[in-house]
């Protein structure tokens, strides 16, 4: 929701709107294709999901620095939603890595 609140704090100009149109549907769309990584039933539906996630997470980071550099809303506001993309980011990847290093150990060479 904080992405939400944020867009709804940006000016309205054309261009504002056009931003904050992105960002809402980057920001909500890690959340919601997150939900569908939950309930994966595969760990290769897993991965394909939650490559979507890291897409939609990267995204959003880049409207974000958008915004900061545009000087549309308070730094520190952005500085606080940033980091906690970026560890939501950092979480995304390691869940990841677990479940890729998983496969790969269950993997076993063809003699």
């Amino acid at each position: 929701m904080t992405i939400i609140d944020l867009a709804e704090k940006l000016p309205t100009t054309y261009i504002v709107k056009v931003i904050a149109n992105q960002i809402v549907r980057s920001g909500t769309s890690v959340g919601a294709n997150y939900r569908a990584v939950c309930r994966a039933r595969s760990d290769k539906e897993f991965i394909a999901k939650m490559n979507i996630v890291l897409e939609e997470a990267d995204e959003t980071l880049f409207w974000l620095e958008i915004i900061k550099e545009k000087d549309w809303s308070d730094k520190s506001e952005l500085e606080i939603i940033w980091k906690e993309g970026n560890q939501l980011t950092a979480i995304f990847v390691s869940s990841l890595k677990t479940v890729n290093n998983r496969i790969n150990k269950n993997i076993k060479p063809k003699v």
